[in-house]
C-alpha cells in the first residue's frame, strides 16, 4: 500500500493534464519505428507511455523532454493515441512540481524573457518592431485588410529578419494594406506550452487576444507554423476565433488573383521542407509547392522524405530552447538528403526550420553548396 498510492496519484495526474489516451496505447511499437530520434540515437515513445499507464514516469530525465511533437507517431498509431499530448502532460507534472534539470537551462531563461517582455530571448519589448525600420511597414489599424504577426524569431533574430522584411517587401509589392502591432505583440507561447509550463502559456494568450480585439483585428498573417497552428487550433479554447491565414497559403492567394506578379526567373533546382506544424498538424502541403511551381525556371524536386512523412527539424516541442548534440540534430539528415538530391536551394516556410538547417548547413560545411531560404526570400528574387 505505501508504493501504490502516488502510483495512483501520478496516473491521475497524467490524465488531468491531458494524457488520458495513456490507456488505449496496446504497446504495439509503431511509434517507435517511425520517431525521427531513432535515426541518430536509441529512442522509445512505447516504453514512456508503457510506464505513464502504469504511473512511474521519470519526469527528471532527459527522454521525457526529447518528444518534439513532430507527429509522425500519431498518424501511424491503430489506437489513435495522441502520444504527443501524453509527452506534454508529462511535462506539466515536471513543472508543477518544479522540476528543472540541467538540460533545461535554456528553458528556463526563454520563462524569464517570456514573463518579463514578451519573448524568449530577454530581449526589451519596445525593440519587437526595430526590424521593420528600414521596410515600409505602418503600425496596425483596424481599417487594414489585414495583421502581419512575425512572431518571435523573425522579429529578433538576425538572419530571420530577412523573412520577417521579406514577407513585407512582398506584400507591398501586392498592393496589400497590412500592418503590425510591434511592441504590443506578445510571443503567441506555442513553445512554452509544448515544455510544460501552461500558465504562462494563458497569460500570453491572453495578453494576445486583448491586444487583438483592442486593435479590431479579424484577420492574422504569420511567418510561423507554429503561430498558425497556435492561434488557429488554441486559441479558441478562450473563446475567441481570429481568421489566421499562413503566409505559403496568402502568397498563393495572390498569385492566383493577380495581384502579385512574377517577372522574373529563377534557374535553380529547389526542394521543399515540410514543417511538422504546418504539414502534419494542419496539412498544408500543397500551398507552398504552387507558389514555387508558379516561378519560371524553377526546377522543384521532393525529398525523400516528404509530405505526410516529412522529417521533423528537431526543434519543435520546445527543443528550440534545449540543446541537442550536433550528432543527433535530424536537421543534419535533411541537409545532407537535400544534397545528395542534387539540389540548390532548401526553401522552407519555418523560422525554427531554418534555424535548425542553417545550423547543419554551416555545421557540416556546406555553405557553398546549397542555400537554406524561407519561401519568401524566394518570391522577393523574382517579383
Amino acid at each position: 500500500m505505501e508504493i501504490e498510492a502516488p502510483f495512483k496519484e501520478i496516473i491521475e495526474e497524467i490524465k488531468e493534464f491531458g494524457g488520458e489516451a495513456v490507456k488505449y496505447c496496446y504497446q504495439c511499437g509503431k511509434c517507435d519505428t517511425v520517431c525521427p530520434w531513432n535515426k541518430v540515437t536509441n529512442f522509445s515513445v512505447r516504453r514512456l507511455i508503457r510506464e505513464a499507464a502504469f504511473g512511474f514516469p521519470e519526469i527528471d530525465r532527459e527522454e521525457v523532454w526529447r518528444c518534439t511533437t513532430c507527429g509522425r507517431c500519431v498518424e501511424v498509431c491503430p489506437r489513435e493515441v495522441r502520444q504527443v499530448e501524453d509527452m506534454v502532460a508529462m511535462r506539466r507534472i515536471a513543472v508543477g512540481y518544479g522540476v528543472s534539470p540541467s538540460f533545461l537551462r535554456m528553458v528556463r531563461s526563454a520563462t524569464a524573457g517570456l514573463a518579463a517582455e514578451g519573448n524568449p530571448f530577454v530581449e526589451d519589448r519596445a525593440k519587437r518592431a526595430d526590424w521593420a525600420k528600414e521596410s515600409d511597414v505602418q503600425t496596425f489599424t483596424e481599417e487594414m485588410e489585414i495583421l502581419y504577426f512575425p512572431g518571435c524569431f523573425p522579429s529578433y533574430d538576425a538572419r530571420l529578419q530577412n523573412v520577417a522584411r521579406a514577407t513585407a517587401n512582398v506584400l507591398n509589392k501586392a498592393g496589400v494594406e497590412f500592418g503590425i502591432l510591434g511592441s504590443e505583440e506578445s510571443c503567441c507561447g506555442e513553445s512554452i506550452r509544448k515544455v510544460g509550463n501552461e500558465d504562462l502559456f494563458k497569460t500570453l494568450a491572453k495578453d494576445n487576444i486583448k491586444t487583438f480585439i483592442e486593435n479590431g483585428v479579424k484577420k492574422i498573417l504569420v511567418s510561423s507554423p507554429h503561430c498558425y497552428h497556435t492561434f488557429k487550433n488554441e486559441y479558441p479554447e478562450f473563446m475567441v476565433h481570429f481568421d489566421v491565414v499562413h503566409i505559403t497559403q496568402y502568397l498563393l492567394e495572390l498569385l492566383n488573383e493577380g495581384r502579385l506578379q512574377i517577372g522574373k526567373e529563377y534557374t535553380k533546382k529547389v526542394a521543399y521542407h515540410d514543417p511538422c506544424y504546418l504539414g502534419r498538424h494542419n496539412n498544408v502541403y500543397d500551398e507552398p509547392r504552387e507558389v514555387l511551381k508558379k516561378i519560371p525556371g524553377l526546377e522543384l524536386r521532393e525529398l525523400y522524405e516528404s509530405r505526410e512523412n516529412s522529417l521533423c527539424c528537431g526543434m519543435g516541442g520546445g527543443r528550440i530552447w534545449i540543446d541537442t548534440d550536433m550528432e543527433e540534430r535530424f536537421s543534419n539528415i535533411r541537409i545532407e538528403d537535400a544534397v545528395e538530391l542534387g539540389v540548390e536551394v532548401l526553401v522552407t516556410a519555418c523560422p525554427y526550420c531554418i534555424d535548425a538547417l542553417e545550423d547543419s548547413r554551416l555545421g557540416l560545411n556546406y555553405e557553398d553548396t546549397i542555400q537554406v531560404l524561407d519561401i519568401t526570400e524566394v518570391l522577393q528574387e523574382v517579383i
